[in-house]
């Protein structure tokens, strides 16, 4: 199993740093999935900014989430 995210800050460019339980960072691109069912509604920054752990990965206040494997694998590391 992959480590959990302790804490994100989104970015403007619609990434996300993360911070791993293991230590790591690392930041995401969000912008791949902004096309996407619920994902879409994370074109408006201030919902994208919402962003917070949920104890695994990560979730937006609309209820959009991320599989805590796909956050962790597809981050480029920092």
């Amino acid at each position: 199993m992959n480590p959990t995210v302790i804490d994100v800050k989104p970015q403007q460019d619609y990434t996300l740093h993360l911070w791993f339980k293991n230590g790591e960072e690392g930041i995401f691109d969000v912008k791949p999935y902004l096309d996407k069912g619920i994902f879409m509604e994370l074109k408006d920054l201030s919902l994208f900014n919402s962003v917070h752990p949920d104890g695994l990965s990560i979730e937006w206040d609309n209820e959009a989430a991320l599989c805590p494997d796909t956050v962790y694998l597809e981050s480029v590391k920092i």
